[in-house]
């Protein structure tokens, strides 16, 4: 039996660390310590239902602040850290790839000294045996599959191709040699394109479905042709925990929704979705997928994306309880019931980006 756990998650206001918590608050009862510097795409709102818990805390900071963090871990004394805070959409990380090398290099360094410094001076015994490092990365460290019908595994040698996937590539090195250099017990994930409730509008999914009720010119890049693996949200911070809790320390998990589609078809999934559920279209317009409108390609785009999670399922017992036809149709409903909370984020996103 695993006792109750203090939890430290670092962006856990973003969609992915926004599900994590309310996963651990509503279905166990480990204490989450939410850190989360609130940027953009940081919402408290996604939290609402959690965050009057009293296993729930949390404190707006910025993890390349040094002294912060340290304060944290003295404070809270976490028995786990899973490290979610990221700069992640590639289209920002061309316009302006500072931003990713401070978050995503500088940060998780900052992240990983001060950890050891915790873990170091932990008395022997259960509380520092247990202790564990879990770093949340990205498929997109792997590069490009181009036409192959190969899939991604944990062997699979990195070769990113924008500066946020070589900046999430540089952050999962920096882990790796904590943990053979310094003995911290990490962990890392590598996990496929993440949709469901809560995902700020700029991305794929909730641009297509927003875009289309609004009766917007819907973007996609290119002829629409790139290959994503599309894994629910929910499903995968199942799989989060489960590795925080039980994966081997120095071990690499990749995580998918065995649900390999090309972006145009994710689209037009959609759009034939609203046609049934949401019937009534801005005039003059009959069809959702009418409003589909293809854009220039973004530089360096990768064409495929698809990830082997045979590892975390015959280890750790882990599978996607979802697959696209039933986690798009719930995504889909739950924007349609959910307009105050997306219709808050509107001014500020960009209209024009996809992921």
């Amino acid at each position: 039996m695993i006792n109750n756990k203090t939890i430290l998650v670092t962006g856990g206001a973003g969609f992915i660390g926004s599900a994590l918590i309310r996963h651990i608050i509503k279905d166990t009862q480990h204490k989450v310590v939410n850190i989360d510097k609130l940027t953009y795409c940081g919402n408290l709102q996604s939290l609402k239902l959690i965050e009057e818990s009293n296993n729930y805390i949390f404190e707006q900071i910025d993890i390349c602040q040094t002294d912060e963090i340290k304060k944290i871990f003295e404070k809270y004394r976490p028995d786990i850290v899973i490290h979610l805070a990221a700069s992640t959409h590639v289209d920002r990380s061309i316009d302006a790839p500072d931003e990713f090398i401070q978050t995503n290099i500088f940060g998780t360094y900052i992240l990983l000294e001060q950890a050891r410094n915790y873990w170091s001076g932990l008395k022997n015994g259960i509380k520092k045996d247990s202790f564990r490092f879990h770093h949340v990365s990205t498929d997109e460290v792997y590069g490009d599959l181009n036409q192959s019908d190969k899939l991604f595994t944990e062997k699979t040698p990195y070769d990113p191709s924008s500066p946020y996937s070589a900046s999430k590539a540089s952050s999962d090195h920096l882990v790796r040699a904590w943990h053979r250099t310094f003995n911290l017990p990490t962990l890392i994930t590598n996990c496929s394109n993440n949709y469901g409730p809560f995902q700020f509008p700029e991305k794929l999914i909730p641009l297509t479905i927003l875009n289309a009720l609004e009766g917007k010119p819907i973007p996609i890049y290119g002829n629409g042709k790139q290959v994503r693996d599309w894994l629910y949200v929910d499903d995968h911070v199942r799989a989060l925990l489960l590795v925080a809790l039980s994966g081997v320390p120095g071990e690499t998990y990749n995580i998918g929704g065995h649900n390999a589609l090309k972006n145009i078809d994710v689209i037009k999934t959609i759009c034939q979705i609203l046609d049934k559920v949401q019937p009534s279209k801005i005039e003059g317009i009959t069809k959702y997928e009418n409003l589909i409108t293809f854009v220039d390609d973004r530089p360096g785009h990768d064409l495929k994306y698809a990830i082997d999670a045979s590892k975390i399922f015959k280890t750790l017992g882990w599978s996607p309880d979802e697959n696209f036809n039933t986690g798009i149709l719930k995504t889909v409903e739950w924007y349609l019931n959910n307009k105050e909370w997306w219709e808050k984020l509107q001014d500020d996103r960009n209209k024009e980006t996809v992921n």
